[in-house]
């Protein structure tokens, strides 16, 4: 049930606040500074021009200073954070100084919990070996770099602005500067992307010695750039059957190379390598969305903020939370998000979550190649190669 209400009067209700701590707690902070928009991206995202005189990167980080003091108040006791997650946008157009303060004001606000995991998203393009070096001395841990690929004219088309090489050269940088743990980013089935344009992208990959891998397959969102290219017959709409055999040729190159999926877009060389941030969200653990438009979850509640950096800083300026709505996930909304969520990781679901019918179908669907026999018959539901593939698909037979 979505409910809007006025910043002043969102709170958590007690039911929403109980096993707060028992449960992974994370705190996500939302960049939407770009310094241009890619084509492709339907993110909250602003660019200088687009901002104008009434944001900044100085009056969001006032801001998010005061959304996450007011958020541990709203928390009451809040946990410490197991994981912290700097997405964007583009965080490291903040520089190591501006993401030293936002990593301070998370720890001021929540602590960290021992061991915490803290990622960045970066561009590879405002990065340099001192950039690595300043926020690993600020108590990062992890850094995801966005790559999307190696062929310049798939960069074309997506909007992307690199430099040749530069995002391997940012890996190595970051791995040099003491970074055990480094993401790339790539997305395929971009309209022009050859079978050769993957595989020199794969290639650069593992060439940069990563030890986790994203890999999203291109989708068109409405209200892009790229959406109104494909709206005009510009340019080709993403094949289904092609989408499948570049997901193929991915898993295989990274398997290869001994990077094991372990969620149906991820691959990483080990449990310790694994995006503990995300894994928070796959398996229903708790966070605080902080930064215009970032969404959270508490106890089955979930809210989102603003968009616009201007609204959001004058909502903080005026004491109440940067709140637009707030949803409480019914039991059904729930059973929904975990079967979708908890099937996508490569342990998969525990049948007994399931309904009735939602286990003949399991059962159904093992029959069909898209489960795996042996696993459900130790008591889970795990997608098998082919299942990954149609994993939406399986979703809506186990939970209709």
């Amino acid at each position: 049930m979505t409910i809007a209400v006025p910043p002043d009067q969102f709170a958590l209700p007690e039911s929403a606040l109980r096993g707060l701590g028992t449960r992974p707690f994370g705190v996500y902070v939302h960049v939407p500074f770009c310094a241009t928009r890619c084509g492709y991206c339907d993110f909250n995202t602003y660019t200088a021009g687009e901002l104008g005189s009434g944001a900044s990167p100085g009056s969001w980080l006032e801001g998010l200073r005061r959304e996450l003091a007011l958020a541990a108040e709203a928390l009451g006791t809040p946990p410490a954070a197991d994981t912290v997650f700097v997405g964007g946008g583009t965080p490291s157009l903040l520089g190591a100084e501006g993401l030293a303060a936002v990593l301070g004001a998370v720890r001021d606000a929540f602590g960290l919990a021992p061991g915490a995991e803290v990622t960045t998203e970066s561009n590879p393009e405002s990065t340099a070996p001192e950039f690595f070096a300043g926020i690993r001395a600020a108590g990062y841990t992890r850094v995801s770099l966005g790559m999307q690929s190696a062929a310049p004219h798939v960069l074309r088309v997506l909007d992307r602005v690199h430099t040749p090489g530069r995002p391997v050269r940012a890996a190595r940088e970051a791995r040099a500067a003491g970074f055990e743990h480094v993401n790339l980013d790539l997305i395929y089935g971009t309209p022009g992307e050859r079978t050769e344009d993957l595989e020199a992208s794969l290639a650069a990959v593992l060439d940069a010695g990563v030890d986790h891998v994203s890999a999203y397959a291109l989708i068109v969102e409405e209200g892009t750039a790229l959406a109104r290219r494909v709206r005009r017959g510009e340019l080709p709409a993403p094949d289904d059957d092609a989408l499948a055999a570049s997901y193929e040729l991915v898993d295989r190159r990274l398997n290869e190379a001994g990077l094991r999926w372990y969620e149906v877009s991820n691959w990483a060389s080990g449990p310790a390598a694994r995006c503990r941030h995300n894994l928070g969200y796959w398996q229903g653990g708790d966070w605080w969305g902080a930064g215009p438009g970032a969404h959270g979850h508490v106890g089955g509640v979930r809210w989102w903020n603003v968009k616009h950096p201007a609204r959001y800083a004058a909502r903080l300026a005026d004491g109440g939370l940067p709140v637009a709505g707030h949803e409480v996930l019914t039991e059904a909304d729930r059973h929904l998000e975990r079967v979708l969520l908890e099937l996508r990781l490569a342990e998969g679901l525990p049948l007994g979550v399931l309904h009735d019918d939602g286990r003949r179908a399991a059962a159904e669907a093992a029959a069909d190649g898209l489960l795996d026999p042996a696993a459900r018959a130790a008591g889970r539901a795990v997608l098998t190669d082919r299942g990954r593939l149609l994993a939406d698909a399986v979703v809506r037979r186990l939970a209709p």
